[in-house]
């Protein structure tokens, strides 16, 4: 049984959603013995043909995935494009020898599309990145019995059904929530609404590029001069330094007056001479 060829815009969603979907609804659906025979025929001897029929018959499931996934405010054209995507994937990845139909294999790959695009598309800033996450946010509100903020009790619940911590259910809420926010305040704005933007209380004082270059040349001016100081110091003070306040495991004073021979005092009388004169150095 091959799939006849339909025009190409009713085959794109985007083009016009409604004829897309009464056209694949259309194509007749494989038989099991149908469908092993295109999915050996692809597995072993990878025919395009087969693949493409086994997609074709399998765009109408695609379809009424995407139309659980409408509450996100996206295009049903554009959720079922990438659900296409993820049936692709899944007729590539299709082994006929495991015993299940390829939709049950199918619906993992095209949900999973799916939901990256939601992910990606749904805010501006992104408001699952962990797998926890991920799992919350397309189960939190499903799993909500009303609009309202869900009690202790609720939470629990919540948390203990979706196997994550009580303290990610609560974060995500909060996410799903709140609403994006231009930083910047809208052109048409006037003064009584502007200073509502984020620019006007998120401003970062440390970023002004004058004291960031005023910063950076005293750094490398301090560094100039303590390297400067270093060298007029005598080696044995050089050392002392180096062993009492640079080394990963610091010397005792006793360690280099053994070292030097002379006593735990005056090592320490020659450190603090060295340190005044790199102080000196610097401040100067």
């Amino acid at each position: 049984m091959n799939t006849t060829l339909q025009p190409v815009d009713q085959m794109v969603p985007g083009a016009n959603l409604g004829a897309y979907v009464q056209a694949v609804s259309r194509i007749p659906l494989l038989t099991p013995e149908r469908e092993r025979e295109l999915a050996e025929d692809l597995y072993y001897n990878d025919n395009v043909e087969a693949a493409r029929e086994l997609v074709m018959s399998h765009l109408r499931f695609v379809v009424h995935i995407a139309r659980s996934y409408t509450g996100y405010g996206l295009a049903e054209a554009d959720l079922i494009q990438e659900g296409n995507v993820g049936l692709m994937k899944a007729v590539k990845r299709f082994n006929p020898e495991k015993g299940v139909r390829l939709v049950s294999f199918a619906v993992h790959w095209i949900k999973a599309e799916m939901h990256e695009f939601i992910l990606r598309n749904w805010r501006i800033v992104k408001v699952a990145t962990t797998k926890a996450q991920r799992k919350l946010f397309f189960n939190l509100r499903s799993a909500k019995k009303d609009l309202a903020w869900l009690s202790a009790e609720e939470t629990r619940a919540v948390a203990e059904d979706l196997g994550v911590d009580v303290s990610e259910v609560q974060r995500m809420e909060g996410r799903l929530s709140s609403r994006d926010v231009a930083f910047d305040s809208p052109v048409d704005s006037d003064d009584d609404d502007a200073w509502h933007a984020p620019q006007y209380y998120l401003e970062d004082q440390r970023s002004d590029p004058a004291e960031a270059v005023e910063s950076s040349d005293w750094q490398a001016n301090s560094e100039q001069q303590l390297h400067m100081a270093l060298a007029d110091l005598d080696e044995r003070s050089r050392d002392i330094l180096a062993q009492r306040w640079l080394a990963e495991e610091k010397a005792t004073l006793h360690e280099l007056a053994s070292h030097y021979g002379v006593s735990a005092e005056r090592i320490r009388q020659l450190e603090q001479n060295a340190m005044k004169k790199l102080r000196a150095a610097i401040a100067a």
